[in-house]
């Protein structure tokens, strides 16, 4: 069964860049949009970006000019580009293709 895989988290400090990657989601013919979500500790999961088929791009309030979500020309990964880290970033970010398929998700924790 399609999975989709994350990687690239991990503990950084606040500030500066770092690049997650979303692979193995399907068939590209039958994704319509991929959603970045997070889930903070003891907070419900949100989706803080998504990225259309058809290039439209979408953030929530909180990550907006701070987040980027773009893909290859192959469309074969995902990716969401963190810039300014700040420690409410730390959660747990998921990929999801049509919003549909959970994968295991990465951890990143932003700390000094």
């Amino acid at each position: 069964q399609v999975q989709p895989v994350e990687s690239g988290g991990g503990l950084v400090q606040p500030g500066g860049s770092l690049r997650l990657s979303c692979t193995n989601f399907g068939s590209t013919f039958s994704i319509y949009i991929i959603g970045w979500f997070r889930q903070a500790p003891g907070k419900q999961r949100e989706l803080v970006a998504s990225l259309s088929k058809g290039g439209r791009t979408n953030y929530a309030g909180s990550v907006k000019g701070r987040l980027t979500t773009y893909r290859d020309n192959a469309w074969n990964t995902v990716y969401l580009q963190m810039n300014s880290r700040r420690p409410e970033d730390t959660a747990v970010y998921y990929c999801n293709p049509n919003y549909i398929l959970w994968g295991q998700g990465i951890q990143v924790t932003i700390s000094s």
